[in-house]
């Protein structure tokens, strides 16, 4: 029996690093499992903020990719500032009072001027090029994904022009994305947003969500049908390392300027003053992007003896440090707009083995998550008492050889598991 072409729109594909890859990367991998042949088409010379060559492997042969030029703003940008252009496409906005005026001067253009974003230029020549080949290898059905959301104007007109059936898959909201109160938008550009924002809502045949607070966001802005499909785990063959000798707190991600939980570095500092055991077996991981503002804090909490900053690795070694580590951590911006953010990381380290403190808003879709899983424990930014009771209660645990955990129900979250539902919509 035949496959179901569909054609999948993305930025990011290897070897683009960081999250925003992994999600459709996936995707691909299984979807002809269930009756579906994916065509990739992504960009020929884009400029990634993350680059991780180690994903190359993880792209089948079998797979057709499809790749156009496009005309990248922030290469020219970097010939202005290299640090600032990189810092800003990959979304490390340092708070107002400490930006720079080129920084400030960035954000105003990439806000006003390149709306919806960066990637708009790719739109028209994507369109006519994507014209003639839906047309001539007859595929039916087309899939958009952002962030940049600039690619699904590439679906709204292909859906306008060809009538093919159309899903946009949102990796993140639109509008309401933390960033955007950064970007200096003026009253008519932040109008501008809206209105695509609207017309893409309502145009598509089907809307795809990571969380259910943005589906429920999205129910008063679009009577299209909406499917939640979170991000997930992927199974691997990387073999367990060693777990590390020392009672570890590892943060695998960027942590930007907003990420910077205050009452979880005074409880740790607490817990190093108070506790000599602790205070000589404690060691906090800070493994990828790390802003200057939370380094700043950190060194005012007087934590800097206690931190290894490992930097950027790939995808495979961060898997093995999620693995190794005694306890993950994850943070997210304390804000109602960042609810509804579902980091593809939080999948990854509930199918690690290790115990998760995640700090975020209230109403977190990453709360409920943590909780049915019973993967972790998750608090509030002014949660400081229970944040450093949680903290003992783990090193303890790790003291008498029993920091483990059971968890249940991770299967629904398998790449695998949620491909199989992406098919059906298809």
């Amino acid at each position: 029996m035949s496959k179901t072409k569909v054609l999948i729109i993305t930025y990011y594909w290897p070897p683009a690093g960081g999250p925003g890859v992994q999600r459709w990367l996936k995707f691909v991998k299984y979807l002809p499992e269930f009756g579906v042949e994916p065509i990739v088409y992504c960009p020929e010379n884009p400029s990634y903020p993350i680059v991780d060559e180690s994903l190359l492997s993880e792209v089948s042969s079998e797979i057709k990719i499809i790749k156009q030029p496009i005309s990248e703003p922030y290469r020219f940008a970097s010939m202005l500032s290299k640090k600032d252009s990189k810092q800003i496409s990959s979304g490390v906005i340092p708070k107002k009072k400490k930006q720079s005026i080129m920084q400030r001067l960035m954000l105003y253009v990439r806000g006003n001027f390149f709306i919806p974003d960066a990637r708009k230029n790719w739109v028209k020549p994507s369109v006519e090029f994507l014209n003639d080949y839906i047309k001539q290898n007859n595929i039916k059905t087309i899939i958009t994904t952002g962030p940049p959301h600039s690619l699904h104007l590439i679906g709204l007109q292909l859906k306008a022009q060809l009538g093919v059936k159309w899903l946009a898959d949102f990796r993140d909201p639109w509008t309401t994305i933390g960033y955007h109160k950064q970007l200096k938008l003026s009253k008519s550009s932040a109008e501008k947003h809206r209105a695509l924002e609207s017309q893409v809502l309502q145009s598509a045949d089907e809307i795809i969500v990571t969380s259910e607070n943005t589906k429920k966001e999205f129910l008063s802005k679009t009577k299209q049908p909406i499917t939640v499909i979170t991000n997930g785990y992927d199974a691997h063959k990387i073999e367990r390392p060693e777990k590390d000798k020392k009672f570890t707190l590892a943060h695998i991600g960027s942590l930007l300027s907003e990420r910077n939980p205050k009452q979880l570095w005074a409880s740790l500092k607490e817990l190093i003053d108070e506790n000599e055991n602790f205070r000589s077996e404690f060691e906090l991981k800070l493994i990828g992007v790390v802003s200057e503002d939370v380094l700043q804090t950190l060194k005012e909490f007087q934590l800097e003896p206690y931190i290894n900053t490992v930097g950027y690795v790939t995808h495979e070694e961060a898997i093995k440090a999620q693995m190794a580590s005694r306890v993950l951590l994850m943070v997210e911006i304390d804000s109602a707009d960042t609810k509804v953010i579902i980091p593809g990381k939080i999948f990854e380290y509930m199918a690690s083995g290790t115990p998760i403190i995640a700090v975020g808003p209230k109403e977190s879709d990453v709360e409920t998550i943590l909780k049915s899983t019973n993967t972790g424990r998750y608090f509030y930014y002014d949660d400081k008492e229970k944040i450093k009771s949680q903290i003992l209660l783990y090193f303890e645990a790790f003291k008498s050889n029993s920091l483990t955990v059971n968890a249940i129900g991770l299967e629904q979250y398998s790449r695998k598991s949620l491909t199989k539902v992406l098919s059906g919509i298809i």
